[in-house]
């Protein structure tokens, strides 16, 4: 094991005072999340505590836990989440996926709470053929099935907000506070908002009317005070073509106008901001590439 303090060739970046960090790959194990992330300086991280493509489970050994606690020991690592698995549907119609979907995300919740994570941030799903109402109630069934065998755990589900690209449920403030709402479990739910997926969903944040209106209908729907973690994403896809893209920051359709918004939001500061941008080659060039976008948009008078 490599220990995230050691050198690294990548220069760090001066992050003070902030949540901010990216999404670091666990493919060595979950240790490496912390390593990666402390590399490029990050404060903030989010990390897979198992495949994110298959029902079965990485179980997370002793030594895992405790690797992984001492490489966020050793970095400037102040917070790290974790990502459900893509394959989870908690509004699947069909009843063996949404069976394995409440399965896994017992398992999620668990993981998270070994390694002592706060939260865990899941797609609230699609309903596939049926109406996005009928899908609001089948999450909230799902969620509360969760919670009935984790009711013990400490760890958080926190709903992303979604851009509405084919079924998906939550482009809208009102279909996650519905979703909250019906579960009734106030301190274990919360919200991850996706910049990409909020702007494709037809949320304006680029222009400052925009920007505050989306934030003052997000805190009268669901409150500020819900607010876990924002995503930090460009968008391929324009203001609500419900089109679930990413991209540079920057580099797409909401430009960087819309993130000197974010970055320089008191009410935001924090709050855990990471990076979901294109990865393509070079995961931590283009990591640090956009963490550095993101903090030449900081004012200085509104400090680091």
């Amino acid at each position: 094991m490599i220990y995230c303090h050691e050198k690294s060739v990548f220069p760090k970046l001066k992050i003070i005072g902030r949540l901010l960090g990216a999404h670091c790959s666990t493919e060595g194990g979950v240790a490496t999340a912390p390593e990666i992330g402390s590399k490029i300086g990050c404060t903030a991280i989010q990390l897979f505590t198992t495949s994110n493509r298959q029902w079965r489970q990485r179980k997370i050994l002793v030594s895992d836990i405790d690797f992984f606690q001492k490489n966020m020991e050793a970095g400037p690592i102040r917070i790290a989440f974790a990502h459900a698995m893509y394959l989870i549907n908690l509004a699947a119609p069909d009843p063996d996926v949404f069976k394995h979907s409440i399965n896994a995300m017992i398992g999620e919740i668990r993981c998270a709470d070994v390694l002592e994570l706060p939260f865990v941030v899941i797609h609230p799903g699609s309903p596939k053929h049926k109406e996005n109402k009928w899908g609001i109630y089948r999450i909230a069934e799902a969620i509360s099935k969760v919670f009935e065998k984790t009711a013990a755990l400490n760890v958080k589900i926190a709903l992303e907000t979604t851009a509405g690209q084919g079924s998906q449920v939550g482009h809208k403030f009102e279909e996650l506070a519905m979703i909250m709402d019906i579960v009734k479990a106030p301190d274990h739910l919360g919200i991850c908002f996706d910049t990409c997926h909020a702007f494709a969903a037809g949320y304006e944040i680029r222009t400052k009317e925009g920007y505050e209106k989306t934030w003052k209908e997000f805190d009268r729907i669901i409150g500020f005070e819900k607010l876990l973690a924002i995503h930090l994403n460009d968008s391929k896809g324009d203001l609500g073509s419900r089109i679930d893209r990413h991209e540079h920051i920057g580099k797409g359709k909401i430009g960087l106008q819309g993130f000197r918004n974010i970055m320089n939001d008191k009410r935001l500061h924090s709050i855990p901001m990471v990076l979901e941008t294109p990865k393509e080659n070079d995961t931590m060039k283009n990591d640090t590439r956009n963490l550095r976008a993101l903090l030449r948009l900081i004012k200085r008078k509104a400090g680091l």
